[in-house]
């Protein structure tokens, strides 16, 4: 007659998560406070892991190695996992309640930087991130319009702070939903400074776990006011492939670096365009040089997005294309980059490593 089979112990599975490693972080679960809960009943295991986003792109590696090493225990019937997220900043936060900022440039306009920017910020949203969306181009402010909201007005609450507009599920904050439409702003770079103090500390922003700021193209007043002013965790380059796009993107890059501003990585945007009639592929302004850029500079390439007509059907009708039309090429590129980037900061904040 078989012996019973004994029960384990809390402590021998939490052992057994020990060999589990966080793919991106390279460090066990444990070890780096993921395990929020663990418990046994009967022969099943309950164990809850904390993610360090809710838009971690690893979670279904993670769910498969905790079941493997949960099942493995002597003793254990069955595992049931499920998952909760706290976004972790390394230091003290950006901004009171803010955990990450993250800048999205580029060294020249019209390479779909604030189409990326606001998809970038909707697709992190939905993940269940708390998120908001800073339109730093003061000149030239898109964001209200591609979310729908050009006719909207920011208002004061009782703090005298200006409440954000909320679209898709983030908040956001636009010049042109404080000046009347078609107004030009004529300023000097004095008053620019003014504008991005105030949008990133006159706004209640409340809880968020990232805030996206589009910048305007180039390297000018906004971009040295925002480095000198908040802790940027880090800045996301937008590109097309072709030379005269990249040779100022590189420029940015350097600027970020001269200011200290952590670069997260490049995205290659309109990279390649699939006919919808014939599904024939034509790189329209080339192919791949962004990635080439990257690995030249030794930095991170988060991936690249194609051209498309829903993206531009999207950015008209308010809509971003990550809710619009979910399905398209570049809606999926746009959301598997939200996941990268996520990644990329929970990379940047929990490791020793220096990033480039």
């Amino acid at each position: 007659m078989s012996s019973p089979t004994s029960t384990p112990s809390i402590e021998t599975l939490r052992n057994a998560l020990r060999g589990v490693n966080d793919p991106e972080l390279h460090q066990d679960l444990v070890s780096l406070g993921m395990v929020e809960h663990l418990a046994l009943e009967g022969a099943t295991v309950l164990v809850k892991i904390n993610l360090t986003t809710p838009a971690c792109p690893m979670k279904a590696v993670i769910e498969r190695d905790v079941r493997n090493a949960l099942e493995a225990v002597e003793g254990v019937e069955a595992v049931n996992v499920s998952f909760g997220a706290t976004v972790r900043s390394q230091s003290k936060p950006a901004l009171e309640g803010i955990q990450h900022i993250i800048v999205v440039g580029s060294g020249k306009g019209g390479v779909g930087k604030s189409s990326v920017a606001v998809n970038l910020a909707t697709a992190l949203a939905q993940t269940g991130a708390k998120v908001g969306l800073m339109d730093g181009d003061i000149y030239g402010p898109s964001v209200s319009h591609m979310l729908g909201e050009s006719s909207a007005r920011l208002k004061a609450n009782e703090q005298r702070k200006m409440v954000p507009l909320e679209r898709h599920g983030i908040k956001f904050v636009s010049m042109a939903n404080l000046v009347a439409p078609g107004q030009a702003l004529v300023w000097r770079g004095p008053m620019l400074h003014s504008a991005v103090q105030q949008f990133l500390k006159d706004v209640a922003w409340g809880e968020l776990d990232y805030l996206i700021i589009d910048l305007p193209p180039g390297t000018g007043d906004v971009q040295l006011s925002l480095s000198t002013t908040v802790n940027v965790t880090g800045a996301v380059i937008v590109t097309t492939p072709q030379d005269v796009a990249l040779i100022d993107a590189t420029r940015a890059i350097d600027m970020f670096r001269k200011n200290n501003v952590p670069i997260l990585g490049m995205i290659e945007n309109m990279s390649y365009f699939i006919a919808p009639d014939t599904g024939n592929r034509y790189d329209i302004f080339g192919h791949g040089g962004a990635k080439n850029t990257a690995l030249r500079l030794n930095m991170f390439f988060l991936g690249e997005i194609p051209l498309d007509i829903p993206t531009r059907e999207a950015g008209d009708s308010g809509t971003p294309v990550v809710l619009s039309n979910p399905e398209s090429p570049a809606a999926v590129a746009l959301s598997s980059l939200a996941r990268t980037l996520a990644g990329r900061i929970s990379v940047q904040n929990l490791s020793s490593l220096p990033m480039v």
